[in-house]
């Protein structure tokens, strides 16, 4: 058996990170607080443009945090009541609270159990379902759930046929790649979040919008600044206060140094996790061609042993978390909308399954194992 007084592991050990680059954080901010440009100083356009540089997107425009990210998008595009914008139900609430915040309707969408990423089938339904009520179909945004991008060889044809534009939510999965493509190139645009538990976090809020589109773009850089024109007292649009602090800019600019690095010390710890537990839970699955920046590392356990597995592994001291324990379109805020006509059972069933184990770049063997053969204990205990 485990012995339960054991060090507590950490979910997620910004520390450890913190540790490797303090010297050079602590050099970034000290540069920032000498040169005084603390809105939009030089920090900001180099950040912008080693995100480029990284992904491959022509733009990138950052932002105050990964909400307004999105946000930025939908006024760009003009986004209004009777649109109808197809989001997955198993995800984070700002992905749909963004669509109704514009006055346009989120239309649900289901997903899949293996990926967590949304249901290309459940998008045509869902299409058909917003047309049945005179709804003006204009967008879909798919989250790339735990770090793993979407199906978009399946969803771009169907944005295509319905005249969608799509707005990638990569929140969790900058970094990651798809059939030759990195996060940041796929679709209209991308958009991500800089939120200390992301993959790519800073020591605040901060996000970032990438696009190709040279109009777009301009239009985002105005957007961000309250509309601005040729200057801010020339405000020609509707906008925003959502700048990415210069601070912030210096401190992502040295953690993407180092992002690289990580991604691949995520995916070894992802390997290592599955080839041990696969044969006694539903581990995640990555399709050939794609790589996931691990953002977490999520298991499915029959609902009726999720609870004392959980209970089990935090008496041994190993933390687990629920990613999402009620979908979006059972919340209060968002039951009124409209969800895809064949149902979302896909979502129903995860979000009374899925588990997250500790997972970052840090992780090392000896944690790992710890945190395996306690997973299996407990599951052996819950009667599996």
């Amino acid at each position: 058996m485990i012995a339960l007084a054991r060090e507590p592991i950490d979910f997620i050990d910004l520390a450890r990170q913190q540790q490797v680059i303090r010297t050079r954080i602590d050099a970034a901010i000290a540069r920032v607080l000498d040169h005084g440009f603390y809105i939009l100083g030089p920090e900001v356009a180099a950040f912008e443009a080693n995100l480029s540089a990284f992904c491959g997107a022509r733009h990138a425009i950052s932002c105050a945090n990964g909400t307004d990210a999105l946000t930025l998008m939908l006024m760009a595009m003009g986004v209004g009541p009777g649109d109808a914008v197809f989001v997955p139900s198993f995800t984070f609430a700002a992905t749909a609270e963004v669509v109704a915040g514009r006055g346009a309707t989120p239309v649900f969408v289901d997903s899949l159990p293996d990926t967590y990423n949304m249901d290309p089938e459940s998008l045509k339904q869902g299409a058909t379902r917003a047309r049945h009520l005179g709804l003006t179909p204009r967008a879909v945004i798919p989250v790339d759930l735990f770090g793993l991008p979407a199906d978009y060889d399946s969803i771009e044809p169907i944005a295509a046929e319905n005249g969608l534009f799509l707005l990638c939510d990569a929140a969790q999965s900058f970094g990651a790649s798809y059939k030759g493509r990195k996060v940041g190139g796929i679709g209209l645009a991308t958009t991500t979040s800089f939120f200390p538990a992301k993959p790519l976090g800073c020591y605040g809020d901060g996000g970032a919008i990438f696009t190709q589109d040279d109009e777009l773009a301009a239009i985002l850089e105005s957007l961000r600044v309250h509309g601005k024109g040729s200057d801010k007292y020339d405000n020609v649009r509707i906008g925003l206060n959502s700048r990415l602090d210069t601070i912030q800019a210096a401190i992502l600019i040295e953690k993407l140094a180092i992002f690289p690095d990580e991604i691949e010390a995520r995916n070894r710890v992802a390997a290592r996790y599955n080839a041990a537990l696969a044969k006694y839970a539903g581990a995640p699955a990555v399709p050939p061609g794609v790589k996931s920046v691990w953002a977490q590392y999520t298991l499915r356990v029959p609902a009726g042993r999720r609870d004392a597995l959980a209970a089990h592994l935090k008496a041994a001291g190993v933390p687990t978390a629920i990613y999402y324990p009620k979908p979006l379109h059972l919340q209060t805020a968002y039951q009124a909308y409209p969800r895809a006509s064949g149902g979302l059972p896909g979502t129903e069933r995860m979000a009374l399954e899925v588990l997250s184990l500790p997972m970052h770049p840090y992780l090392d063997e000896a944690a790992q194992d710890r945190i395996v053969a306690a997973v299996i204990e407990g599951l052996a205990g819950a009667g599996r």
